[in-house]
C-alpha cells in the first residue's frame, strides 16, 4: 500500500500540505480548550489605606469563586473571559490573599505588602524642593525618578540599582514612545525651527519695529501682550511659544523683565485655552467628562452641556486673565517680581532673568542678517499659515470623526486630533518661512537650513526637561499619588466644601506632578461620580441647589490643575512660557508664584468656597477683582518711580 505522503518531490509533495494544516488546526482547537490554572495579580505596590484592584485569571465562569483576605470572604462576579477583579484596602501590614473555588478548595495565592502611603508623594515633592533650592530641574527631576524608582524596587540596597536603570529605560523611554508626548516635541522642534529662519531673515525684528511705531511705554507693551495672549486662544503651547517670541525683543527695548514677560505669556496661555469654546483642551475635557458621567445612570445632561455650564464657575483661570490686565495697566508689581522690573530698569540692554547654565531660548541669540530688509510679514505670513492650518486641521479632523450630517462648531472641534493639527500647522509655517526667504532672495538654501536647524538646537534643553517630567509623572502614577491624596479627603466631603476640597487637591497634585492634563485625566472620572454620590447621599442631586455645586466640582478639577500648573516648575506650559520668553524657568516660577498664590487664595474664597455656600458665581468673580485689585493697590508699587528715586540719590552722592 502507498503512503498517503509519497516521498517523490513534483506535485503529489503538495498533497502533503493540507494534511498538515488540518493537523495543525486541530491540534490548536484542542490546546485552546484546555482551561488556563488560575491566577491572582496584583499591582506592583500597595499604599496602606488606598483601594487598589486584585486580578483573578483562568476562571471558569459557570463556577463560583471567592478571595479569602484573612478576615472575610469576598464573592467574585467572573466574566465570560474568566477574569474578575475584586477592589481592596489593606490597611494593616502584610495579608495573604487565598482563592478558593466552589468546593472550598484553593487555587491561587497572592502576599500583599503594603507601604506607608505618604511616600508616594516623595518623589514629586524632593524634585520640586531641590528645583527650587539648587535651579538645577534635569537634576532635580532626576533625583525624583531615583527615589520613585527606589520606593517601586522595595527600598533596600539593590533597589536603588534597579532605580538607576528603569529610569531611562523604563520611565523615561516610556514618556518618549507616547505619541502625544512626541506630537508635543515635533510641533516645539518645528516652531523653534520657524523662529530661528524668520529671526534671521528680519521676520521678528519687523514685527518689532511695526509695534514699537505704537507703543510707547510700558503699560502698552504689557497691555499688547497680554491681548496678543488672548487672541491666540486655540491651544496653549502655541500661544506660549508665539506670544513670547514676538513680544521679547518689544518689551526689552521699554525694559521689560523677561521674567514679567514670561507671567505675562504664561497667565494667558492655559487660563484663555481652559475657558473658550473652541480650543485644543475641550476635546480633552469632554471626552474626560463623558467618561465620568457613564458611571452615573441618573444623568442624563450632554457632557459639552456640562462643560460650558461649569465655565463661570472656573474662578482661577478667569480671575487669573483679570489680574494679568489689572498689573498690566497699573503698571505695579510686589515681592519678586518688583525687584525683577527694578533691575530691567536699572541694567538697559542687559539680558534679563537669564543664568549661564540654562541659556533656554538660544534662538534669540540669532541676529538678523545685515544688509537685508526687515519685513514684519517674513514673520506674520508664516504665523497666520500656522494658526490658519491648526485650526483647518482641527475642524476638518473633528468633521471626519463626526461623520456627515450637520454638526454644532463647538462639537466639531471637542472631536478634533488637536495634536496632528498642530504637527500640520507648524510643518507647513516651516515650508512657508523657507519659501518665502528664497522667494526674496535674503537666505541661501544651505543658510537658511543652518539657522532653522539652530532654531531646532534652542529646543533640545526645554525637550529634555520635558522628558524627565513626564517620566516623573509615570513615577506618580505607578506609586498612585493622586489615588492617595483623592483617598485622603473623599471621605470627609461635604457638599457645602466639596467644590473648595477639589480645587485645592486638584492644584496641590498639579503642583507636585507638573501637570495639568495628567490631573485632569485622573481625577475627573474620579471626581464627578464621588461629587455625584456626596450629593446624592444629601437629597441634592438633580436639584437646582445641588447641580451648581456638581458643576464647580468639575471646574473645580479644571481650575485647580491650571492654578497648580502656574506654581509648578515641573509644569509643562511653565517651561515654554520661560523658554519662549528668555527667561531662566527658576526665576520664572520664584516670580509668578506669589501672582499665583494670590490668586489661586482668592479664586478658592470667592469662587470654590463662596459658590458651596450659596454665593453667585458673578458675585464671587465681582469680589475676587475687586479683592485682587486692593490688594495690588496696596502691596504694589510702580518699578519706574522707585528706580526714579533711587538713580537720583546716587547721582547726589
Amino acid at each position: 500500500m502507498k503512503p498517503p505522503c509519497p516521498s517523490p518531490t513534483g506535485r503529489r509533495k503538495t498533497r502533503c500540505v493540507p494534511l498538515l494544516l488540518l493537523s495543525l488546526l486541530l491540534l490548536a482547537s484542542s490546546l485552546s480548550t484546555v482551561q488556563a490554572a488560575p491566577q491572582l495579580s496584583g499591582p506592583d505596590i500597595l499604599l496602606e489605606g488606598v483601594a487598589t484592584d486584585v486580578q483573578a485569571s483562568g476562571l471558569d465562569p459557570d463556577r463560583p469563586w471567592h478571595i479569602d483576605d484573612g478576615t472575610r470572604r469576598h464573592p467574585l462576579e467572573v466574566d465570560a473571559d474568566g477574569v474578575a477583579t475584586l477592589s481592596l484596602t489593606v490597611t494593616d501590614g502584610p495579608r495573604t490573599l487565598s482563592l478558593y473555588d466552589a468546593a472550598n478548595t484553593p487555587a491561587a495565592t497572592l502576599e500583599l505588602d503594603p507601604v506607608p502611603a505618604w511616600l508616594s508623594l516623595l518623589p514629586a515633592l524632593t524634585a520640586i524642593t531641590l528645583a527650587l533650592a539648587f535651579r538645577q530641574v534635569i537634576l532635580a527631576l532626576f533625583a525624583g525618578l531615583l527615589l520613585g524608582g527606589w520606593v517601586l524596587h522595595g527600598m533596600n540596597a539593590g533597589a536603588l540599582l534597579g532605580a538607576f536603570g528603569d529610569s531611562v529605560n523604563v520611565h523615561v523611554l516610556s514618556a518618549a514612545s507616547d505619541s502625544d508626548h512626541m506630537s508635543i516635541v515635533l510641533f516645539c522642534l518645528l516652531i523653534g525651527g520657524m523662529v530661528g529662519i524668520i529671526s534671521r531673515n528680519g521676520g521678528t525684528r519687523g514685527i518689532a519695529e511695526r509695534i514699537a511705531r505704537v507703543i510707547r511705554g510700558r503699560r502698552q507693551a504689557q497691555n499688547s501682550t497680554a491681548l496678543l495672549g488672548l487672541a491666540i486662544f486655540f491651544d496653549d503651547y502655541a500661544n506660549a511659544l508665539i506670544v513670547g517670541n514676538t513680544m521679547r525683543h518689544i518689551t526689552d527695548r521699554v525694559r521689560i523683565s523677561r521674567a514679567k514677560l514670561a507671567y505675562l505669556v504664561d497667565s494667558t496661555a492655559a487660563p484663555v485655552s481652559a475657558i473658550m469654546l473652541v480650543t485644543t483642551w475641550i476635546g480633552f475635557q469632554v471626552g474626560l467628562i463623558s467618561e465620568a458621567m457613564d458611571a452615573i445612570e441618573d444623568w442624563n445632561e450632554s457632557a459639552y452641556s456640562v462643560f460650558v455650564n461649569a465655565i463661570p464657575y472656573n474662578a482661577y483661570p478667569i480671575l487669573a486673565l483679570a489680574f494679568v490686565f489689572l498689573v498690566a495697566w497699573s503698571g505695579r508689581d510686589f515681592g519678586p517680581m518688583l525687584t525683577a522690573e527694578r533691575k530691567a530698569l536699572s541694567e538697559p540692554g542687559a539680558r534679563q532673568a537669564m543664568s549661564s547654565r540654562e541659556a533656554i531660548v538660544e534662538e534669540a541669540d540669532i541676529p538678523t542678517k545685515e544688509g537685508i530688509p526687515t519685513r514684519a510679514l517674513n514673520a506674520v505670513i508664516p504665523m497666520i499659515v500656522l494658526v490658519a492650518i491648526t485650526l483647518g486641521g482641527i475642524y476638518a479632523t473633528g468633521l471626519a470623526a463626526l461623520g456627515g450630517g450637520d454638526h454644532q462648531l463647538r462639537d466639531i472641534f471637542g472631536e478634533g486630533d488637536s495634536f496632528s493639527a498642530m504637527m500640520w500647522g507648524s510643518l507647513a509655517a516651516c515650508v512657508t518661512a523657507v519659501i518665502m526667504t528664497q522667494a526674496q532672495r535674503l537666505m541661501s538654501m544651505t543658510e537658511t537650513a543652518h539657522y532653522w536647524f539652530e532654531g531646532v538646537k534652542s529646543m533640545l534643553l526645554p525637550i529634555t526637561i520635558l522628558m524627565m517630567a513626564w517620566a516623573l509623572a509615570s513615577v506618580n502614577e505607578d506609586l498612585h499619588t493622586s489615588d492617595f491624596l483623592v483617598t485622603v479627603l473623599g471621605d470627609s466631603l461635604s457638599p457645602q466644601w466639596m467644590p473648595a476640597v477639589i480645587f485645592g487637591l486638584a492644584g496641590f497634585t498639579a503642583f507636585a506632578t507638573g501637570s495639568s492634563w495628567g490631573v485632569m485625566g485622573i481625577m475627573m472620572p474620579l471626581v464627578v461620580p464621588l461629587a455625584w454620590a456626596v450629593l446624592e447621599h444629601n437629597g441634592m442631586a438633580g436639584t437646582a441647589e445641588g447641580m451648581p455645586l456638581l458643576y464647580a466640582s468639575v471646574a473645580g478639577v479644571l481650575a485647580g490643575a491650571v492654578w497648580g500648573d502656574h506654581c509648578s516648575p515641573l509644569a509643562e506650559t511653565t517651561l515654554l512660557a520661560a523658554m519662549a520668553s528668555g527667561c531662566d524657568l527658576i526665576d520664572h516660577v520664584r516670580t509668578q508664584l506669589p501672582y499665583a498664590m494670590l490668586v489661586g487664595i482668592v479664586a478658592l474664597l470667592f469662587g470654590a468656597l463662596g459658590t458651596g455656600f450659596g454665593l453667585p458665581w458673578w458675585l464671587g468673580l465681582a469680589g475676587g477683582v475687586a479683592t485682587l485689585t486692593a490688594v495690588l493697590f496696596t502691596l504694589g508699587q510702580r518699578a519706574t518711580a522707585a528706580t526714579k528715586v533711587a538713580t537720583a540719590s546716587d547721582a547726589s552722592a
